[in-house]
C-alpha cells in the first residue's frame, strides 16, 4: 500500500502559484487559432503526457533540481500551467543532501488507471519508482522503488485488456554497461514490485542504424502493441515506433519524425495524446543547448496503422516538424447546441477511436461551429514574493534546508541566508534558487538589499551552467564575476566595481538570442549601468542553463529581494 508523502515544508513543496508577468517572454498562442513551437520554451525535458477527460497533464524529467516532477496542466495542449510537483524531495535522502549534478529524475512516464494518477520514474543509480494521487496537482504518495538497481531509465506502463501490468524501460550505457536496448517487466497487480522478468524486447542493435535506443513510450490502438522511442541521440535523433500485434513480438519498425528540411534538429521522445474530437498529437523535445530540451507540439494522421507525424509533404511516412499549425481541435461548441461529449473515463490514451482522422492540413471547422478558446497561460516566471510560499518556478539544486530561506522574517521580501561554499566554486552550491530560462529572449530586473552583510558575504543574480556569471554585492560594493568550466577547473574572472552599495539597488540581467547574457545595475530603478562584455550562457549536466538568486560566503548575512521580474526584451 502506497502511503502519503509526510516531508513538504515550506523550502520544499513550493506549492503557491506566484504574480506572473502581465506579458509573458514566450507566447505560443497566437491568437488567432493557430500557434507556433515550441509550446514550451523551457527546459522540460522527456516530456510525457496523458489526457483524462477535458484536461491534460504533463510530467517532465528534472535531474537533480528540488522539488522534482514538475506537474503542467493544459486544455488545449498549447497553453500549459505549472501546478505543482510530484517529488518536494529527492530520494535517498542523504544522497541528495548535496548538488549531483545529472543524476536523479530522469525520463518519467504519467497514466491514469483505476481512478488514480501513476508515475513511474527512474533514478539511474538507484532503480525504478512508482508514486500515484488522486489529483494530479497532489499530494502524491512518496516514491516506491519497484525494480533496484543501476542503469534501469525510462520506464513506461501498460495494464492489458487481462488486468496485467507490464513496464517497459531503456538501460543507460554509464551505469549498467550497455545501452539501445528496451526491456519488458511484468509487474504486481499493485504495481510496486517485479512479478516476471520478460527480458529485452527490442534490440536496437538488430535495427539498421538503429543507435541510443531509449525512451520508450507503450500504447495500445486497433488491435497493435506501439512502441514510441526516440533513437539516434539527444541532438541529431529521431523519432521511431514499432509495432507488433503481440505485446512480446516480434516488432516491425519505421522511422515517424525526423528533422528534414527544417531547423528542428532531434525531434523526438514524448507523448501520444489524443483530443476529444478524435484528433492525435505528439508532444516531443528539441534540444536548443542552453536553452535546455524545449517541448513541440505536432499533428498525427494515421496511415495503414502507423502514425505520421508533422508535415510529410513527399508522402513517405516519416514527417518533419511544423513550426506554425492550427490549435488542436479540443471541441467546438455548435451553435444552438450542446458541445461535443467529452472522452471522460477514458483512463489511458491506449485505446483510440479511428474517427475524425483527416489530414492535418486539412482542417476546417464544421460550419457554424466556433472553437472553444482556453484562457491564454504561460508558465510562472516573475515574483513579487508576496505569498509564504516560493513560487513553482523556482527550484534547489539538492534537497533544501529550512535555514537557507525565509518569506515571513520581512514580509513582501524574500530572505536569502548566505551560507558557506567549498572552494568558493558555486557549482557546488546546494542552495541557488534557480528557475529554467523561459525564453529566448528576456530580461530580468530584481531588487537587492545587502546593507547589513557580514564581511566576504555576496549575494547577487546568476546565470548558471557548466559556465556562470553573476553580479551582486560583497562587501559593500558590487562585483561581476564570471567562471568557466566551472564543473572541471574552473577559470574565474572577477571585477570588483568601485561601486559602493549603501541601500538596496537594483540588478539586471538582458537575455538575447543565442542565450548572450548582459549585466548592469541601477540605484534608483531607472537609469542602469551595463557591467563587463556579454556572457553566452552555457549547459549543466543533462540540463539548460538557470537563472536566480543566491547567497554565499562565511557570516551567514541576510539577502534581501522584493521582486524578481521577467519580461519580454521590447517591454524596457
Amino acid at each position: 500500500m502506497l502511503r502519503p508523502f509526510s516531508l513538504m515544508t515550506l523550502l520544499s513543496t513550493a506549492l503557491a502559484a506566484s504574480v506572473t508577468s502581465a506579458v509573458p517572454p514566450w507566447a505560443a498562442d497566437l491568437g488567432d487559432g493557430t500557434y507556433r513551437n515550441p509550446v514550451l520554451y523551457a527546459d522540460y525535458s522527456d516530456p510525457d503526457a496523458i489526457r483524462v477527460g477535458d484536461d491534460y497533464w504533463l510530467i517532465s524529467s528534472s535531474f537533480s533540481h528540488v522539488p522534482g516532477l514538475p506537474i503542467l496542466h493544459s486544455r488545449d495542449l498549447v497553453n500549459w500551467s505549472l501546478v505543482g510537483h510530484a517529488l518536494p524531495r529527492l530520494v535517498p535522502e542523504t544522497a541528495f543532501a548535496t548538488p549531483q549534478p545529472g543524476k536523479g529524475v530522469w525520463a518519467p512516464a504519467i497514466r491514469h488507471h483505476a481512478g488514480r494518477f501513476w508515475i513511474y520514474y527512474p533514478d539511474p543509480d538507484f532503480g525504478l519508482y512508482v508514486l500515484t494521487a488522486d489529483d494530479p496537482r497532489g499530494p502524491w504518495s512518496a516514491p516506491t522503488l519497484v525494480k533496484a538497481g543501476r542503469g534501469l531509465i525510462d520506464p513506461c506502463p501498460l495494464w492489458d485488456d487481462d488486468g496485467s501490468l507490464y513496464l517497459i524501460h531503456g538501460w543507460a550505457h554509464s551505469r549498467a554497461g550497455f545501452a539501445n536496448v528496451l526491456s519488458l517487466l511484468r509487474l504486481s497487480a499493485d504495481g510496486t514490485h517485479v512479478e516476471e522478468d520478460l527480458g529485452i524486447l527490442i534490440d536496437g542493435h538488430k535495427v539498421p542504424g538503429c543507435t541510443t535506443l531509449e525512451g520508450p513510450k507503450l500504447y495500445r490502438r486497433n488491435g497493435w502493441y506501439y512502441v514510441f522511442a526516440p533513437a539516434g541521440g539527444v541532438k541529431q535523433g529521431w523519432q521511431s515506433v514499432f509495432r507488433a500485434r503481440a505485446l512480446t513480438g516480434p516488432y516491425e519498425h519505421r522511422i515517424v519524425l525526423a528533422q528534414g528540411t527544417t531547423p528542428i534538429n532531434g525531434p523526438h521522445q514524448g507523448a501520444l495524446v489524443d483530443t476529444p474530437t478524435g484528433e492525435e498529437w505528439f508532444l516531443h523535445f528539441q534540444d536548443q543547448h542552453a536553452y535546455g530540451r524545449v517541448v513541440h507540439l505536432q499533428p498525427v494522421v494515421w496511415k495503414n496503422d502507423w502514425p505520421v507525424i508533422g508535415n510529410d509533404p513527399d508522402g513517405d511516412g516519416t514527417g518533419e516538424p511544423v513550426l506554425v499549425f492550427r490549435k488542436p481541435d479540443v471541441g467546438p461548441a455548435l451553435a444552438g447546441g450542446e458541445p461535443v461529449e467529452s472522452a471522460a473515463g477514458r483512463e489511458t490514451p491506449d485505446h483510440r477511436s479511428t474517427a475524425g482522422q483527416r489530414q492535418p492540413y486539412e482542417t476546417p471547422l464544421p460550419v457554424g461551429a466556433a472553437r472553444v478558446a482556453p484562457p491564454l497561460a504561460a508558465i510562472p516566471c516573475s515574483d513579487e514574493f508576496a505569498s509564504p510560499e516560493l513560487g513553482l518556478q523556482w527550484q534547489w539544486q539538492a534537497n533544501p534546508r529550512a535555514e537557507w530561506l525565509s518569506l515571513t522574517a520581512r514580509p513582501g521580501w524574500l530572505r536569502l541566508f548566505a551560507h558557506p561554499v567549498a572552494t568558493g566554486n558555486l557549482y557546488h552550491a546546494p542552495q541557488l534558487l534557480l528557475q529554467k530560462l523561459p525564453a529566448p529572449a528576456f530580461t530580468v530586473t530584481t531588487k537587492l538589499d545587502f546593507t547589513h552583510a557580514a564581511a566576504g558575504d555576496a549575494a547577487g543574480l546568476i546565470v548558471f551552467g557548466y559556465d556562470y556569471a553573476w553580479l551582486g554585492v560583497r562587501d559593500g560594493k558590487l562585483v561581476h564575476v564570471v567562471v568557466k568550466h566551472a564543473h572541471q577547473q574552473p577559470v574565474r574572472t572577477e571585477t570588483p566595481l568601485e561601486v559602493p552599495v549603501a541601500g538596496p539597488c537594483f540588478l539586471r540581467l538582458v537575455v538575447r538570442e543565442g542565450a548572450h547574457c548582459e549585466f548592469s545595475h541601477s540605484t534608483d530603478g531607472r537609469h542602469y549601468t551595463p557591467i563587463g562584455t556579454p556572457f553566452v550562457a552555457n549547459v549543466s549536466r543533462w540540463v539548460g542553463a538557470k537563472m536566480g538568486l543566491f547567497a554565499a560566503g562565511p557570516g551567514s548575512s541576510a539577502a534581501d529581494w522584493e521582486f524578481f521580474h521577467v519580461e519580454p526584451v521590447s517591454a524596457r
